[in-house]
């Protein structure tokens, strides 16, 4: 049986965090869905970063189907979660299906990456009191009141948690990752 890796993401999740993932976590021998409110066509945004912008610019990116509704996932059927970042954990925190299931995770220790603002989720669940994390950096301040302390690094690797600061981290947090899954939840 194929070990499945779940990503939890919606509509203006960042482009490149939630597809990096999925087609690098494939590569690597496991299954992965994609979970989002509802059954749909997501609209994902693409950030960049240009000269003479304060912060970051979004345009629209790739679209892609959600595999199931949060309300329709059993944590138990997972090895592990992807939370991807973008504008999506913003409103995704307010999500009570979606906390059940980050909760579920963080209870049985199961791995974890999170990447960008992502951390926002793990923060609405309680998961990162007492935790060393990286984000997106304009977060520093809310991952310190969410109780964690704040690294500002290419990836963090915390026990089973794993976070990441944005797109341009990738490699190397899908290397702490794997690294973490391969010891946790080994592709059989």
């Amino acid at each position: 049986m194929t070990q499945k890796i779940l990503i939890v993401t919606g509509d203006a999740a960042e482009s490149l965090e939630v597809l990096y993932p999925y087609q690098r976590l494939r590569e690597e021998g496991y299954e992965v869905h994609i979970a989002a409110p509802t059954r749909k066509t997501l609209r994902f945004v693409v950030h960049d970063f240009e000269p003479g912008f304060d912060t970051y610019t979004e345009k629209p990116g790739y679209t892609w189907p959600a595999d199931l509704a949060f309300s329709e996932v059993d944590p138990g059927d997972y090895v592990a979660i992807v939370i991807p970042g973008g504008r999506a954990p913003e409103y995704l925190r307010n999500d009570p299906e979606l906390r059940k299931i980050l909760k579920s995770f963080f209870d049985t220790d199961k791995p974890v990456a999170q990447i960008c603002h992502g951390p926002l989720l793990t923060a609405a669940v309680d998961a990162l009191r007492g935790r060393r994390v990286t984000a997106y950096p304009a977060l520093e301040l809310d991952m310190q009141a969410a109780g964690a302390t704040f690294q500002d690094a290419e990836a963090v690797v915390d026990g089973t948690l794993v976070s990441s600061r944005a797109w341009p981290d990738h490699s190397r947090w899908m290397r702490e990752f794997l690294t973490v899954l391969r010891a946790k939840a080994p592709v059989t």
